[in-house]
């Protein structure tokens, strides 16, 4: 999809991954749409970029739907969307409390679906594009973070399963599967990154990654490459991998 002159709406925009998409698709020449939860951090990074600033919290019910309403009140339809917004809990699931719970499914996979659902009849006369950004952790599975874990893997398949179904109206879809990235996501989420491999990596690169999925509609990219081996020996081998995940964590 040409990035040029498009609509994009970026959930997820007051810092970090979001931030950065802004940041590339307004430099690629979009209509960048800033959707966060910081209506300060908003209007900065809509100063910087010249995006529009719109403050929503997507942990709210209906939110999805509302935000759509509200997009669709300034723009006739969207060109892309990118489902980006999440939050993070990490701790043993047994002492994870509920409303803690509550708020990442609200998230990271019921507001997706909602906003999806309710911008999709706007995208399919002239085409559209849908974004996600996962998770390895949707992917492999991650030790205390069993719900994270769980949202993103739902929103991969989600992305999936659409795919398949939007294929005949020109709507194609891609997910970008981040491993650590260096953003405020570990210091939110009440558990910071302790390990020294691999290292956190900038926001800036799932951003290029993003854009270049858009521009040249890939299915799914990998930030880094090389997360895809472990991906691909826990499908060909998964005893296999099972050993070395209880090895190396």
């Amino acid at each position: 999809m040409r990035l040029t002159g498009a609509v994009v709406l970026v959930t997820g925009a007051s810092s970090g991954i979001g931030a950065a998409v802004v940041r590339r698709l307004a430099r690629a020449g979009s209509q960048v749409v800033a959707v966060g939860r910081h209506p300060g951090r908003l209007a900065r990074l809509a100063a910087e970029t010249g995006a529009a600033a719109l403050p929503a919290d997507l942990a709210r019910p209906g939110a999805g739907r509302e935000l759509a309403e509200r997009v669709l009140a300034r723009h006739p339809r969207v060109d892309v969307l990118v489902n980006n917004a999440g939050v993070g809990w990490a701790g043993r699931f047994t002492e994870m409390p509920d409303a803690v719970t509550d708020e990442l499914l609200a998230v990271n996979l019921h507001a997706p679906i909602e906003l999806t659902r309710a911008l999709l009849p706007g995208m399919r006369r002239p085409g559209g594009h849908l974004a996600f950004v996962g998770s390895i952790a949707g992917r492999l599975g991650v030790g205390g973070e069993a719900v994270y874990a769980a949202s993103k893997a739902g929103l991969d398949i989600f992305a999936q399963s659409l795919r398949l179904e939007l294929a005949p109206h020109r709507i194609t879809v891609s997910v970008v599967v981040p491993g650590v990235v260096d953003t405020p996501f570990f210091d939110r989420r009440g558990q910071a990154y302790r390990r020294r491999r691999p290292r956190p990596l900038p926001p800036e690169r799932v951003a290029d990654a993003l854009a270049a999925a858009i521009a040249r509609d890939r299915a799914e990219v990998y930030v880094p490459g090389w997360l895809r081996l472990p991906v691909a020996v826990r499908g060909l081998q998964p005893a296999v991998y099972r050993r070395l995940a209880a090895r190396f964590g």
